[in-house]
Formats: C-alpha cells, sequence, structure tokens
C-alpha cells in the first residue's frame, strides 16, 4: 500500500471507482460537486493533495458501493473482506 505514513484513501477511491467504471467528473458531480470542479477535486483526491472530509468520504462510499471503513483500512488483506462485508444501506 505504499509509505505506512500516508492515507490509503487516494489509491483505494481510485481503485473503487474505476471499479464503479466512472470518470473523476461523473463520480465528482453525482457526489454534489460543481461540474466545474467535479474532475480537479476527485483527481486531488486520488493523488492525495487533498483529503475530502468524512461527510464526502460517506458520499462517496454511498455512490461507490464500498463500506466507508475500505478507505481508511491501511492493510491491503482486511481490505479486501470489508469489501465483502455488506452494508444495510
Amino acid at each position: 500500500m505504499g509509505k505506512h505514513s500516508e492515507s490509503p484513501l487516494p489509491s483505494r477511491l481510485k481503485i473503487a471507482r474505476k471499479t464503479a467504471g466512472l470518470s473523476q467528473e461523473k463520480l465528482g458531480i453525482m457526489a454534489g460537486l460543481d461540474e466545474s470542479t467535479a474532475s480537479p477535486r476527485m483527481n486531488q483526491y486520488e493523488k492525495g493533495v487533498h483529503a475530502p472530509d468524512f461527510r464526502m468520504v460517506k458520499t462517496l462510499s454511498k455512490i461507490l458501493k464500498v463500506p466507508t471503513a475500505y478507505f481508511y483500512c491501511e492493510e491491503d488483506e482486511l481490505a479486501k473482506i470489508i469489501l465483502t462485508f455488506k452494508s444495510k444501506g
């Protein structure tokens, strides 16, 4: 997962977005961002330049159909297990 001091969120967000078949722009718009800033903002989140607040992470989690914990889990194997968790919606 890269350096231990770095957040796993950027790479996990990118993986979940690509798995869902969404562009950065489409995901940003679905998450409520303005069309003109949706793609750049998602790009910054995926590159780790900026981090989304928890409310945004919850929104992205819902759109991408992954548990919120998936974005924060440091261990890749545990992240895979978290993906199998079925939330109650």
